[in-house]
């Protein structure tokens, strides 16, 4: 099975798939430029002959993004997103430890590898083949069927690689809209990066015929004007979007908005109910994690406690449980643990299948949550040091090597603060060597040579001391 079959399967040719701008593609449309791209793709160096070959892809947010996002997964090979914001070492890293076959670019892309590459005239699409020389587990990868990878924070620190299969997408996509509902009549807003968010998403709006609204800025009158220009139904944006069109002043309605999706951070109250009250519609809330899908939602207004990321959709079970396993009453903190359709196939870096990782089909989170009476589930933390700064990952671990290597740094540690739109974001507490001279934003310029933004400092503390664990790391937490 694959997911761009599907697609095809159940898609109307006529109907729109994509707009953007003044620019409407039917789903007939599209669905002939994937083949064109792919058929393309699949003569290519590095792609013909192997099995399940990864493709890395870097191309700006668009329609170009989608179709060769799209072209990539009907080959038969497994996306490998290259965010166009991460640094030259980030991106060597990334495609190191993918061992990728090569590397896909848009006509728009701001980054392209070295050395010569094939065009596809058509698409402006660019293929450059890398030296492949495989990995150890290159059978069993196979034998997934595996359609997408996605490293939660660029490339290093802790984070393995996640692998999804074309059969896990699919169950995904199926879940997660009995409760969003899209159907052939919505027209989805569409606000964010997609290198971060394409995978289920957009697949899911496609997968059930609804048209995808591209937005081309994110000041909330332009928002406005966009979606009553193609009276979208739906809008997918995160926290920093519902702030914007919350504190909107135009006095712009939005007559045919039906469902306001949050995602990528916690929504605070504030800009729930902000929302709610410009608007008058309910927000939805919804827990997403590259490992699970989709498995919690909030459908509720602003009344119905904000600040939760929902109930278990009916395909999941969740449990929160102590450190020794044991579920936690109602009002306790513990880790998150879930269970249910389209968990991912295995970490690639190092390799590790799911039935290694879950228990009893049970995957453990490492978000630290409660639930209310209700049933309703609240986010209090991580478990682990990472950081979730507007739905992408930060390793303080990762952080904390680049600062320490500066010159007049002896030691520092990363930790989260608080973001009244982000939710969360990194500060760092710097120890300096002794007689060193170092101000803040000459250590932040530092840091923005090696991070991407998300992951640099916003805020640098010079201190004296860090308290320490017993065996002499810094502690956190």
């Amino acid at each position: 099975m694959n997911i761009v079959e599907r697609i095809a399967l159940r898609a109307s040719a006529e109907r729109p798939a994509l707009m953007a701008g003044p620019l409407v593609v039917s789903y007939g449309e599209l669905l002939e430029r994937v083949s064109a791209v792919s058929s393309w793709l699949l003569r290519q160096p590095g792609v013909v002959g192997t099995a399940s070959p990864r493709v890395g892809l870097t191309c700006a947010s668009g329609v170009d993004y989608i179709i060769l996002a799209l072209a990539i997964l009907k080959a038969g090979g497994c996306l490998v997103p290259i965010a166009e914001e991460l640094t030259a070492p980030e991106r060597r890293e990334l495609i190191e430890r993918t061992v990728l076959c090569g590397i896909l670019t848009g006509r728009d892309s701001k980054w392209r590898p070295e050395g010569p590459g094939c065009g596809h005239a058509d698409s402006g699409a660019c293929w450059f083949p890398l030296d492949n020389p495989g990995f150890e587990h290159e059978a069993e990868f196979h034998e997934l069927n595996p359609a997408f990878i996605r490293f939660s924070s660029g490339t290093t620190g802790r984070s393995k690689g996640v692998v999804l299969s074309h059969r896990r997408l699919e169950e995904r996509i199926i879940a997660a809209n009995a409760a969003m509902g899209i159907a052939p009549g919505d027209r989805v807003l569409w606000m964010l990066p997609m290198a971060h968010h394409f995978a289920v998403s957009i697949v899911l709006y496609l997968y059930h015929g609804a048209c995808t609204v591209l937005g081309e800025s994110h000041l909330a009158a332009d928002v406005l004007d966009t979606a009553r220009r193609t009276k979208a139904t739906v809008i997918y944006g995160a926290p920093f979007h519902y702030a914007l069109l919350g504190a909107d002043r135009s006095g712009l309605d939005w007559p045919h908005l039906r469902l306001a999706v949050s995602t990528a951070a916690p929504l605070t109250r504030a800009v729930a109910e902000g929302f709610f009250r410009r608007f008058g519609k309910p927000r939805v809330q919804g827990l997403g994690m590259i490992e699970a899908g989709l498995p919690l939602l909030n459908p509720g207004g602003a009344s119905d406690a904000p600040t939760a990321v929902g109930r278990p959709l009916p395909a999941f079970d969740v449990e929160l449980r102590d450190e020794e396993g044991i579920p936690v009453a109602v009002g306790r903190v513990g880790e998150l643990w879930i269970k249910g359709p389209g968990m991912f196939d295995a970490y690639l870096s190092p390799w590790q299948p799911v039935a290694e990782i879950c228990v009893n089909g049970w995957f453990p989170t490492g978000d630290l949550a409660e639930t209310d009476a209700a049933g309703r589930v609240f986010i209090r933390g991580r478990k682990k040091s990472v950081l979730n700064v507007n739905g992408m990952k930060v390793f303080p671990e990762e952080v904390e090597a680049i600062i320490e290597l500066h010159p007049a740094v002896r030691r520092c540690r990363v930790i989260g603060i608080e973001h009244m739109v982000l939710g969360t974001v990194p500060a760092a507490e710097v120890i300096l060597k002794s007689d060193a001279r170092l101000d803040s934003r000459e250590l932040i310029s530092w840091c923005r040579k090696s991070l991407s933004a998300f992951k640099v400092p916003v805020k640098v503390s010079f201190v004296d001391s860090l308290e320490l664990t017993a065996s002499g790391k810094v502690k956190r937490g």
